[in-house]
């Protein structure tokens, strides 16, 4: 069973980044099956270095179109970013070097972060784009 089901209410109105957050449900489904199963640190491993390399880009494209609009929330969501980034990364970094596993505790983390980030912080962008004209 997926940890994240995208749908109509997670939607930013903004194809571009929909597609990116539909990428990102994707990828911590991924990880999270990869960590019911009991996969090794070799499969899991490259799953979470991946979602948090693409969490990375994702953030950056998303900042630069908010950016293009001069959003004037930019700062307050790019410290939200920093925030989560800085979380992640150290994560990873513990993860790779043995100190952590895979919990149900991160991936909690990560489902709830994910969800009420876009359900709070991206729809304000994706209401102030669409206006805009931005689809």
């Amino acid at each position: 069973m997926a940890l994240l089901t995208w749908n109509s209410k997670y939607s930013v109105g903004v194809q571009a980044m929909d597609s990116q957050h539909t990428q990102l449900f994707d990828m911590v489904n991924d990880l999270h099956a990869a960590m019911m199963q009991g996969k090794a640190q070799s499969v899991t491993g490259p799953l979470l270095r991946k979602l948090a390399d693409y969490t990375q880009r994702h953030f950056t494209a998303e900042e630069a179109l908010m950016a293009s609009k001069s959003y004037p929330e930019l700062t307050k969501h790019k410290a939200e970013h920093v925030a989560l980034t800085k979380q992640v990364s150290d994560f990873v970094g513990r993860f790779e070097k043995g100190e952590n596993t895979l919990s149900l505790h991160l991936m909690n983390f990560l489902r709830d972060w994910l969800m009420n980030h876009i359900q709070k912080e991206d729809q304000k962008y994706g209401v102030f784009l669409n206006k805009l004209g931005v689809k």
